[in-house]
């Protein structure tokens, strides 16, 4: 009778290297992502106050124009710049919070700021959603692929007159 032998035994020692380095690359990435985090303020960004939009220096413009605009009063930046619901508003906030982070570290940004198509489109929805019984007729009428666009005519409706913030819609 033989005698049963052993399995090898494996330990951790082979790949020590390899844990510290995920642990090194891990405490870099939750470092820096952290710092930045509280740097760029960034659990202002889950609220609603319009405050948190000029944030970003970039944005300071905007805020002031839309603090002296018609829809002061009755609309506050995502009320008019994310789509309704809530997986629709946070996908929007990270997607565009991503974009902007991004184009601010590259510094590769137009000057002045201009809305994306992305963005736009949801601008779009909510004039419509608003305003829907006051301009059926006007603009919905003609069907989606002729929608007129509201800021063509309205642009001065959120932010006041346009002087500094970008041009008309294309």
């Amino acid at each position: 009778m033989g005698t049963a032998r052993a399995a090898p035994q494996r330990g951790i020692a082979g790949s020590t290297p390899w844990l510290v380095a995920l642990a090194v690359f891990a405490g870099a990435a939750l470092g820096i992502g952290g710092y930045a985090l509280v740097y760029a303020e960034g659990f202002s960004y889950l609220s609603a106050e319009p405050q948190v939009c000029a944030n970003c220096h970039i944005m300071q413009s905007q805020y002031d124009s839309w603090q002296k605009a018609s829809h002061h009063h009755v609309a506050v930046c995502n009320d008019c710049h994310l789509p309704r619901g809530l997986v629709g508003q946070y996908y929007a906030k990270a997607l565009n919070g991503f974009n902007h982070a991004k184009a601010y570290t590259l510094q590769d940004f137009a000057e002045p700021i201009a809305i994306k198509p992305f963005n736009s489109d949801i601008v779009q929805a909510n004039c419509l959603a608003c305003h829907r019984d006051l301009v059926h007729d006007a603009v919905m009428a003609r069907g989606p692929a002729e929608e007129a666009s509201c800021v063509h005519c309205h642009a001065g409706a959120g932010h006041g007159e346009r002087a500094g913030l970008g041009g008309p819609r294309t």
